[in-house]
């Protein structure tokens, strides 16, 4: 008993450390968009309608602190900024698919 335990303890805070670097509002939705591969500042915005630019940049820079995007700054005036996922970024995808599929049969059986 204390070994299943012990296994729920560890799952619990490793689900939680994928959380804290997916979770919030809008962090699975920048992942959505940098899966169709780089984009600019200004393209993500864009698409993500209702983030403020401030939001913007803070999830960007968290999600590039935990290595899940990269951020490619040419210098040239204006500054261009790209970015794109990173390896690890996109091992997230397998999880961010059988989350969308639980999600699928979620809302199946609460219609039903």
């Amino acid at each position: 008993m204390k070994a299943e335990a012990n296994n729920h303890s560890r799952l619990t805070c490793e689900v939680e450390t994928t959380l804290k670097v997916i979770g919030g509002r809008w962090k699975v939705l920048i992942i959505r968009e940098l899966m169709d591969g780089v984009k600019r500042f200004g393209e993500l915005q864009r698409a993500l309608n209702g983030i403020t630019q401030k939001m913007l940049t803070q999830q960007l820079r968290e999600m590039e602190e935990d290595g899940i995007i990269h951020r490619e700054i040419y210098p040239q005036i204006p500054p261009k900024v790209e970015y794109s996922l990173t390896p690890l970024g996109e091992s997230l995808l397998p999880i961010l698919y059988a989350m969308h599929e639980w999600g699928v049969k979620h809302s199946s059986l609460i219609k039903s």
